[in-house]
């Protein structure tokens, strides 16, 4: 099935890193990723609970210096304080439970620094039949589960583009709601308002590379009979296509990486990958602990000027 897996991505390696000169990626828009399930700031985690390695998280994000990271299931106070340590980055995104701050997000993060939210194009859609209902749930998932996207302006006169950031947590039993979950974010992404700008979804998937869910988002797999109408491409594999040392999930255990990889950043074709890595980083002081229960993923993306 690895096999499979590889031969699929290198075929379309050539759409996701062969475009215009090395001078007009010079020239154009790069940016630093990063998606980060954090775990969930009131479990009973005993040692692993979110006290004991916020400091972590919070070195964690400062020293990779993203541009956007996508948190997942981080509750408000988790991001005011990732915030607060990290004073450089401000956030869009709500609460899933009530649509301001109860319950998880899918928070993201940005520098502020450099980037500002258009208004005008941001927000959380529920996924679920009635995706603009708050709390509304569908496709046999009991949890709420959410998206949240924003176009982001560079900041400063002259700076290039902007780009559509989408991040997502998909549901970790029911299989219907992971398919239609993909099947709605990616006619979000094709139905955004400025189609021509770049595009990346961030999240936790809780499905495997093999997964007709993630192999939708590929376009290589139909939900309902349907094509997604908006291909992307796992930006890890198109520097990595023969890994297979890819867990994401790992228990709070750095050492732990075997397993699927659950997390990612997917790009559209046409996006340049100059880097993309699984961070795999222990808590300071401590080799046995990983900061989260998730292995951050990274990219690193140019596109050429347009």
């Amino acid at each position: 099935m690895l096999r499979l897996i590889a031969a699929l991505i290198a075929a379309v390696l050539p759409l996701a890193g062969a475009f215009g000169s090395d001078q007009e990626v010079q020239d154009g828009m790069r940016l630093k990723l990063m998606s980060f399930n954090v775990r969930f700031g009131a479990a009973d985690d005993g040692p692993n609970h979110w006290r004991h390695r916020r400091e972590a998280v919070v070195d964690l994000i400062d020293r990779r210096g993203e541009d956007f990271v996508g948190l997942q299931e981080a509750l408000r106070f988790q991001i005011d304080e990732i915030v607060a340590g990290v004073p450089r980055y401000a956030f869009v995104g709500v609460g899933r439970d009530d649509g301001q701050d109860a319950g998880e997000f899918c928070a993201i993060l940005y520098d502020a620094n450099a980037w500002k939210p258009d208004p005008q194009h941001a927000g959380t859609f529920w996924l679920s039949d009635t995706p603009d209902v708050v709390a509304s749930t569908s496709w046999g998932n009991d949890i709420t589960r959410i998206a949240t996207f924003a176009r982001f302006e560079r900041v400063g006169e002259g700076e290039p583009g902007a780009v559509w950031v989408f991040n997502t947590h998909w549901d970790h039993r029911s299989q219907p709601s992971r398919k239609r979950s993909a099947a709605l974010i990616a006619r979000r992404i094709a139905d955004r308002a400025i189609p021509d700008e770049p595009v990346v979804l961030m999240g936790d998937f809780n499905a495997g590379e093999a997964n007709t869910a993630i192999a939708y988002l590929r376009g290589e797999a139909d939900v309902d009979g349907i094509r997604t109408p908006a291909p992307l491409v796992d930006s890890f594999r198109v520097l990595h296509p023969d890994e297979t040392d890819v867990g994401t999930f790992c228990g709070f255990d750095p050492s732990r990486t075997n397993g699927e990889k659950i997390d990612g950043v997917f790009i559209e074709p046409g996006a340049r990958v100059l880097e993309a890595f699984i961070v795999r980083d222990a808590v300071p002081g401590n080799a046995d602990r990983a900061p989260s229960d998730h292995f951050p993923v990274t990219a690193r993306l140019a596109w050429p000027t347009r």
